[in-house]
Formats: C-alpha cells, sequence, structure tokens
C-alpha cells in the first residue's frame, strides 16, 4: 500500500556530481538516481519512524545530504535500501528528539500522497486506510528502538543480521527487541477493538 508521497525536488541531489558504484559490477549511481528511485521507500522509512508530517520534507531532504556526505562509506555489502534505512533512522531519531524537546503534539501519520488517485472500489478503499490507521496506531505506541526492528523486520522485510548490523547490537537483542513490538502491538490493535466490543459492535 503506497503511503508516501509525491517527489520533493532536493538542491542537495540536483547539484550533485559524486557517484557510487553498487555491488554489481560495473554499475554506477549518482545521488540524482538514487533520489529516482528510493525517495518514496526514504520518505515511507522516515514516516514509520514517527517522523511527523510537518517535518517529512525536510528529514527526507536530511537523509540525501547525508547521502551525499557519505557515499564513499557504501562498499556495496549490503543492499543499499539497507544503508538508506540506517541513514533514516539515525535522522528520524534526530526529528523525534527535537519534536519531544519543543513538546509538539500530534500523532505519527501515514499520509496519502497529494496526487494519489481515489480507489476505484470505495469498499477496498475504506479496509485500506482502516488497516492504515490500525498499524499506525500500533505503532505509535511503540519506543523507537522497537518500533525500528518492528519496521525493518515485519515491513521492509530485513533479516535479522542486517538489522543487528544497522543498529549495532546483538542478534540476540534484534529478536527479544521484536518479541516485545510483536506483544506491544497485538496490544494496540486488541485496546483498539475494545470499544467495539464493549459497545456491541462486531
Amino acid at each position: 500500500m503506497k503511503l508516501w508521497p509525491r517527489r520533493v525536488h532536493s538542491p542537495v541531489v540536483a547539484n550533485a556530481a559524486v557517484t557510487l558504484r553498487t555491488a554489481e559490477p560495473g554499475v554506477i549511481l549518482d545521488v540524482a538516481q538514487l533520489h529516482e528511485e528510493y525517495a518514496d521507500f526514504v520518505w515511507r522509512s522516515l514516516q514509520r519512524l514517527g517522523v511527523l508530517t510537518n517535518s517529512l520534507e525536510d528529514a527526507l531532504q536530511d537523509v540525501f545530504v547525508v547521502v551525499h556526505r557519505r557515499l564513499d562509506s557504501y562498499d556495496g555489502t549490503s543492499k543499499i535500501s539497507t544503508w538508506l534505512f540506517g541513514i533514516c533512522l539515525r535522522v528520524a531519531s534526530a526529528y523525534r528528539k527535537r519534536a519531544y524537546l519543543r513538546h509538539e503534539s500530534g500523532q505519527f501519520e501515514l499520509s496519502q500522497a497529494r496526487d494519489e488517485a481515489p480507489s476505484a472500489d470505495p469498499e477496498q478503499g475504506a479496509l485500506r486506510r482502516e488497516a492504515e490507521r490500525r498499524l499506525e496506531q500500533g505503532l505509535a505506541e511503540m519506543g523507537l528502538e522497537r518500533r525500528a526492528v518492528f519496521v525493518m523486520f515485519e515491513i521492509e522485510g530485513l533479516p535479522t543480521a542486517a538489522i543487528a548490523e544497522i543498529l549495532g547490537i546483538p542478534k540476540g537483542t534484534v529478536h527479544s527487541r521484536l518479541h516485545k513490538a510483536r506483544e506491544e502491538f497485538t496490544a494496540a490493535l486488541s485496546r483498539q477493538e475494545e470499544p467495539r466490543r464493549v459497545g456491541g459492535l462486531p
């Protein structure tokens, strides 16, 4: 399900001349190509890691500033998306801390693209929006450490070894955080269902 935005023009990307060699021999990617191919992935990752909607464009820009500065650190031993997710995690952590210090209010939002066409099937659209709402509320109740592991494993499909490398923690810690995150997510979904049961709704 597509939960993220229109493309955002990035002056850093537009002016970048540095190139990045991928794990595949002979393939060269520059920053503009990375932005073109992965901007949606980065936006989605930042959303799911709790960056507030009004900060998403700035956070996206910050991620690609870091990409521009750290191209030489990518050695091709992991997927580019895995490398980018690690950058997203650090940027999201910084934004969440800033939001806390400014006492910002508001919940994590999985906003739709402004130019996304409405669903041809109203019932399917309603089901999708309900699934997004449940995911949003479930993630919002997790701390960033468990939330990051949950998003990486359950949503992005990263293996535990890659998650451990990104976070710099043992695989056993990844498993324990994932176990706790699953419990929290399940509990959050149960609390969402409670008002319906009390009200006699299915």
